[in-house]
């Protein structure tokens, strides 16, 4: 009789949950889009999703009532410079700066506080400035005659440097370089640098030390979480700067999931194909970054046409053509992911042709190509024959309609930033921002990718507003196919049973908020693991 007694009461012992969250819109992002009230949270994992009665069925002592709040998948930004931008936080911010004197003035208030041994900063745009034009040294070396300073334009591929860092760098008049430019006027150098001409000089800026790269990382990890992001993929690291992430997430010291690609240098390749495909709970790596070309802000993306503001100049490719069909050739045969970033439309072409003379036919290897910026129409259909996804960047559409059709001209215009003509040739696209390209805030690439227009509502009408894509492919992209980008689908970018509990609650509805405000709505709390990493207290 005391057996049964204590078996019926064993029986009716409720099963033992972390944490359950209910009476809230909790969007599963499942393969038909379905919507829950309640999710069950256990060991870091869904246990399951359902109605309100879930609250009830388990035993837990964190139970949280949302209040009508909703849920997300924790964002995941597909394309992103998270080591980068972590590490530059150190540096001078000049995002944003609406002059070159702007620039000069933050740079003097950085450098009475520097104690590097160079001036780094890094955000400039001549485009957003009243005279377009490109900046030159002269003020630099007149403020800092004894001093290097390296300042990076907003998108990378192209700095401005002064006399100080040219002499260190060895840089005259007669220095040549491949895929790169070393522009000077009336055979004076001016200090600015392009796309491979970059890399002499960086190569002699000393390294942080472990604690500044570390103090970074931490600080970028805390901004990240703010935004709702959980995962991203950080596009083109080294060795090094991969086994420092590994070495600080196994340690504890950051929590951010990392779909790292490695940089394709002969380096990094002898590595990776040493060791082979790597991945930890929070750490992957089976992808390899390649560029192609440069930027079209800098004229550096290679296009089938000269640009239609500088007659004759076509950008360039950044490699020698055959380096990388045999670079793409080493990938496919050691079984890695290649992605590879392409702006103009000859630099796509050409990428597209190498991917299909490797790939052969539709596949799951998931090759990409990052940005995809402008691709004539005709080449569309690259994409869906060999299964190679498109990540783009919504932002770099809102960012760059100022000033991209006299670039492009009014025809060309039509092939640029086109979303929805790459969503409707393949079913997906890989969202991402490329940060510190753009801002880390997820939500401003929602925005841009359903609106079509910037943070002051301009243009009234929208840019190329056929390249609109609805919120719910946003929310995909930015979710369950970034995730599938990464090969990481069946672990997360969804919430459903089995996979890891990242998740956002936001107090607002990103499916019905109205379109002004969708760029600026709150981040409540954001899960990883179950854990929460991040609460806005305001």
């Amino acid at each position: 009789m005391l057996l049964l007694l204590l078996i019926c009461i064993g029986c009716s012992q409720k099963p033992i949950a972390d944490l359950i969250l209910f009476n809230g819109k909790i969007y599963t992002v499942d393969s038909t889009f379905s919507t829950a009230q309640a999710m069950v949270v256990s060991n870091g994992k869904i246990v399951e999703t359902g109605t309100n009665a879930l609250a009830d069925k388990y035993q837990c002592q964190q139970k949280i009532d949302l209040m009508g709040k909703s849920v997300y998948p924790g964002f995941i930004d597909a394309h992103c410079h998270f080591y980068g931008y972590s590490t530059d936080l150190s540096k001078c911010p000049l995002f944003g700066t609406k002059s070159f004197d702007e620039v000069i003035q933050k740079v003097k208030e950085y450098a009475a506080t520097n104690k590097f041994s160079w001036i780094l900063g890094r955000g400039w745009d001549q485009n957003d400035w009243s005279e377009n034009e490109f900046p030159d040294k002269s003020v630099l070396d007149s403020l800092f005659p004894n001093t290097p300073v390296y300042l990076m334009r907003i998108d990378g591929h192209a700095v401005l440097v002064n006399q100080k860092a040219l002499d260190i760098a060895g840089i005259t008049t007669s220095t040549k370089v491949q895929g790169g430019e070393i522009i000077t006027k009336n055979n004076h150098l001016t200090g600015l640098l392009i796309d491979n001409a970059v890399d002499i000089v960086k190569a002699h800026i000393p390294e942080f030390t472990a604690q500044i790269k570390t103090e970074g990382l931490i600080k970028g990890e805390q901004n990240c979480f703010a935004v709702g992001l959980t995962s991203v993929t950080d596009a083109g690291l080294r060795v090094s700067d991969i086994r420092l992430l590994d070495s600080l997430q196994k340690a504890g010291t950051l929590s951010m999931k990392i779909y790292a690609m490695a940089e394709l240098t002969n380096e990094s390749k002898k590595y990776w194909f040493e060791k082979g495909k790597y991945k930890t709970e929070r750490l992957e790596v089976r992808s390899f970054k390649l560029y192609a070309d440069g930027a079209l802000g800098s004229r550096g993306a290679c296009l089938l046409q000269p640009y239609s503001d500088l007659p004759g100049h076509y950008g360039f490719i950044l490699q020698d053509k055959d380096s990388i069909q045999l670079a793409a050739k080493e990938v496919v045969e050691h079984g890695f992911q290649l992605n590879t970033h392409c702006i103009g439309d000859s630099a796509n072409r050409f990428m597209l042709k190498v991917y299909a003379a490797n790939l052969k036919t539709k596949n799951d290897l998931r090759w990409r190509i990052e940005h995809c910026q402008v691709v004539n129409h005709d080449d569309l259909k690259y994409f869906s024959d060999y299964s190679i996804i498109p990540s783009v960047q919504p932002t770099h559409a809102t960012s760059d309609m100022y000033w991209a059709e006299k670039r492009l001209g009014s025809e060309r215009i039509h092939d640029a930033y086109s979303n929805n003509a790459l969503l409707k040739e393949t079913g997906m696209l890989a969202l991402g921002s490329d940060f510190p390209v753009e801002d880390i805030n997820p939500l401003y690439g929602f925005y841009a990718a359903v609106v079509r227009k910037d943070q002051k509502g301009f243009p009234p009408e929208g840019f190329e507003t056929e390249n609109k894509i609805s919120r719910e492919e946003a929310l995909r992209g930015m979710t369950i196919w970034a995730a599938y980008s990464m090969f990481e689908e069946n672990e997360k970018g969804s919430l459903e049973k089995g996979k890891a509990a990242d998740f956002v609650i936001m107090n607002d509805d990103l499916m019905t908020a109205p379109d002004s405000i969708l760029f600026k709505l709150p981040i409540e709390t954001t899960y990883s693991n179950g854990i929460k990493v991040y609460e806005n207290k305001k």
